[in-house]
């Protein structure tokens, strides 16, 4: 079998509901590494909640964070590590703007950026509860752009932010609603997308786009999936990114769906 280049997002995915890679999961991925196949990490996490992941795996090629905003070798230097940032003055604007928007947090963050400012308490996954003095988020605090903003909001106000966002920053930035129970907003670079960082992959693997396979379940995974040459949605995955697929896992991510269909599409000894 040609080589394969295996692009595999994390939360919904590779992870089991918690959060955790199972036994399984880590002993195809190895398996697959070992048949000569490569995997990579492509996620909407930032790198500071990924690397352990790909530690966990012994991976050591590049692993795509951000929505494929940034692209890097965890742990050293790579010629061709990138990352997509934009004007720190769309956060500048948004905190200016918080009460009118109904914005209970803002987080800025980039590849070794993490400040925040939280107004009201939000329980919102991914971030510290208590912020250190270091990390809150002002007009003095951020010196550099930032490759994401996270924008958590009362549920009433999330319109009301995207409509602002877009009639302001429309040429700038592309916000992405989260899925689940939190109104949160995920502010990126206009037109980077995780097949940005993909298409990247496949270059410095001199891979085509026909033997790549991706795994996703959420929205931001689409494009993603649309690109690889074979995109297999989980069974847990959201209708639209389930019609876009080639394909589905028998089993949801709780269950090793990744690793089963793994074993059978790459014919892995048991």
């Amino acid at each position: 079998m040609e080589r394969k280049l295996i692009a595999i997002d994390l939360d919904g995915t590779t992870l089991n509901a918690d959060a955790q890679i199972s036994a399984k999961t880590k002993a195809v991925l190895t398996q697959a590494r070992e048949a000569g196949h490569i995997v990579s990490i492509v996620t909407g996490r930032p790198n500071r909640i990924s690397a352990n992941f790909y530690d966990e795996l012994h991976l050591d090629g590049p692993m795509i964070n951000f929505n494929g905003s940034l692209g890097h070798i965890p742990h050293q230097h790579w010629h061709d590590e990138y990352q997509y940032t934009f004007s720190k003055d769309v956060a500048f604007d948004l905190l200016a703007h918080r009460a009118e928007l109904g914005i209970n947090m803002i987080a800025a963050e980039g590849k070794n950026l993490f400040l925040a400012v939280r107004d009201h308490p939000v329980e919102v996954g991914f971030f510290p509860t208590v912020l250190q003095s270091n990390e809150i988020l002002n007009q003095k605090t951020l010196q550099q752009n930032p490759i994401s903003l996270t924008v958590a909001v009362d549920r009433s106000h999330e319109d009301h932010l995207l409509s602002y966002l877009r009639h302001n920053f429309n040429d700038v930035v592309d916000a992405a609603p989260w899925g689940g129970p939190n109104a949160v907003v995920e502010l990126g670079v206009k037109g980077v997308q995780k097949a940005t960082g993909v298409e990247v992959l496949a270059h410095h693997y001199q891979i085509d786009r026909k033997n790549i396979i991706a795994f996703g379940d959420e929205h931001n995974d689409a494009a993603m999936i649309d690109y690889a040459g074979w995109g297999v949605a989980m069974q847990n995955a959201t209708a639209p990114i389930k019609s876009l697929a080639n394909d589905m896992t028998t089993f949801d991510n709780d269950h090793d769906g990744l690793a089963t269909y793994l074993q059978d599409y790459l014919k892995l000894a048991e």
